[in-house]
């Protein structure tokens, strides 16, 4: 696991509304999240982070501002550690495909097959689908 922590400004003047944060890392240009509170604001910063930094060699990390230094230059505003795990963003952010093999009857495959079904994708979208059918459940 390789995991960074750097100091994040959590903004919530220029949004139109108390309470709905923009969060930005003085440390790591283009990481720039909200969130419509501080928990989901720190939360999606985390994966912002993790996004813009998981392609990078661990040699090459920006070096993280000490946080006391950030909240001196930053008084009016919040400004926190937020921690992202390299390793599990990179895993989310890259899709790759996997392949299972499946068992079904010979007719329907031939059937399939005459057709020029591609399997692989039916078996995607039937998976999507009844995911989601759990998830509304």
């Amino acid at each position: 696991m390789t995991v960074v922590v750097y100091p994040a400004i959590l903004d919530d003047r220029e949004n139109g509304k108390k309470g709905y944060y923009t969060v930005t890392f003085p440390d790591v240009l283009g990481a720039i999240s909200e969130g419509h509170s501080k928990g989901e604001a720190m939360i999606n910063g985390a994966e912002a982070l993790g996004g813009i930094l998981c392609d990078t060699p661990q040699n090459e990390l920006p070096e993280a501002s000490n946080i006391e230094k950030i909240k001196k230059e930053n008084p009016d505003v919040i400004v926190v550690e937020i921690a992202s795990d390299l390793e599990l963003a990179k895993k989310k952010s890259k899709i790759t495909t996997v392949k299972k093999n499946t068992t079904i009857p010979s007719d329907l495959a031939f059937e399939a097959e005459q057709a020029g079904i591609n399997f692989s994708q039916v078996l995607t979208e039937a998976l999507k689908s009844k995911l989601e059918q759990i998830k509304g459940d």
